[in-house]
């Protein structure tokens, strides 16, 4: 529960509102509160348990890349709490369109490319880690546990438990460093203001394989642009991410997005062990929706993505 006067004494020691604080959002791993002040708005974010690495890695990354994240105004790690510019408007009000990730995604691989020296200390500081050796244990555990699937469907997702081995160790040997891997980079988290986007909202992170970050992405192009999983589109955008890691990627890129999805869904799961009971109903219809997707990758066997 957040005490109103802390929260507003701790806002007000770095920026000076001009108008009531608003409540935006209220999520069970955040709560967002918009500060009018007095040339724009500065945003507050309170993360909850499972996010509790969110300020500091945003702080993190906004010294070493503030041309492409947000803007750290103050942070405070051991409440959770973080404190951002305003970084204008997110990409879904332009209606997401493929040409805005033209650029974002370059910007976005070469941040990845330099964070790889400091994934140990990211880790260190609570970003959960999802190497590649350990994603079999971990879909392992997926299985365990009550997952909003129908039988049958748990018994196929099941029946891929050695596909996912396979898959896992193949990437591996690829000399691809580990580094921090966004896993909700999407239209919700990309904002531009005066001709230069920022990628927000770093809470779902983890350092694995980098690759693994276009999963969401491209989902959204698909369900929320509109774009047939074949479209050339696809190709331009895996074409542009990967120019900064160097040629004769786009298998390594393709067999990633099969893995990615079982990571997404893996990283879903530890999200959910952090919900109330009353908490997981919403949460697990799209719960369920990640699942199915990865369940289709299974079936599509070798079938390239892109």
């Amino acid at each position: 529960m957040l005490d109103p006067v802390a929260v507003v004494r701790w806002i007000c020691a770095f920026v000076q509102p001009t108008a009531p604080i608003e409540v935006t959002r209220v999520r069970p791993w955040a709560t967002v509160l918009r500060v009018p002040i007095a040339s724009e708005a500065a945003w507050f974010k309170a993360c909850g348990p499972v996010q509790a690495f969110e300020p500091r890695l945003s702080a993190e990354l906004f010294v070493r890349w503030p041309d492409r994240v947000g803007e750290v105004l103050a942070y405070d790690a051991p409440r959770r709490w973080l404190l951002l510019a305003d970084a204008g408007l997110a990409l879904r009000e332009f209606g997401n369109p493929s040409e805005a990730w033209l650029d974002v995604l370059p910007l976005y691989a070469e941040l990845q490319r330099g964070e790889a020296m400091y994934a140990n200390d990211h880790v260190a500081h609570g970003v959960p880690s999802l190497p590649l050796p350990t994603l079999p244990v971990h879909f392992a555990d997926l299985l365990d546990g009550d997952l909003p699937l129908e039988p049958h469907e748990r018994g196929r997702l099941a029946a891929f438990s050695p596909l996912v081995a396979q898959l896992c160790a193949e990437p591996d040997t690829a000399g691809i460093p580990l580094t921090v891997q966004h896993d909700d980079l999407h239209m919700g988290s990309v904002y531009e203001r005066d001709n230069r986007r920022r990628v927000l909202d770093w809470g779902d992170s983890s350092i694995s394989h980098p690759f693994f970050s276009l999963v969401v992405t491209f989902r959204f192009l698909e369900e929320h642009t509109g774009l047939e999983a074949r479209d050339p589109w696809f190709g331009r955008l895996r074409d542009a991410y990967l120019e900064p890691w160097g040629p004769d990627l786009a298998g390594l890129f393709d067999l990633a997005l099969r893995v990615g999805r079982f990571a997404h869904a893996i990283a879903w799961s530890r999200q959910r062990k952090f919900l109330s009971p009353q908490e997981q109903t919403p949460f697990d219809e799209w719960f369920a929706h990640i699942l199915r997707r990865a369940l289709d990758v299974s079936e599509t066997s070798r079938r390239p993505l892109v």
